[in-house]
């Protein structure tokens, strides 16, 4: 379950990160997925707009398809290397 905690958490993570380089990875349907490296160029209530480096083009997410992991994000490092924007803990049931 997404709370507005969580909501508040991932909006301040990637406000703190505008202008970052980021890989996003996705499905496209079918068994086809995306990875593709992009920057953050702005961060809105209800979403945050990226910028895919390959095509130069804007595309939006709302932060409720990160934390569904609809889509992932992971922040690309100085040293070339990359880590997840979220950790997604696993659910352990008992």
């Amino acid at each position: 379950m997404i709370c507005q905690r969580d909501i508040n958490s991932l909006k301040t993570d990637i406000d703190e990160k505008i202008g970052q380089k980021i890989i996003v990875k996705g499905s496209l349907g079918r068994s086809k997925t995306f990875s593709k490296e992009a920057t953050i160029e702005k961060a809105y209530p209800d979403f945050f707009l990226i910028k895919f480096d390959d095509s130069n083009r804007n595309v939006s997410y709302s932060y409720k398809d990160v934390l569904t992991k609809i889509i992932e994000v992971d922040v690309v490092d100085g040293n070339g290397g990359f880590s997840p924007l979220i950790q997604h803990t696993p659910v352990v049931e008992m």
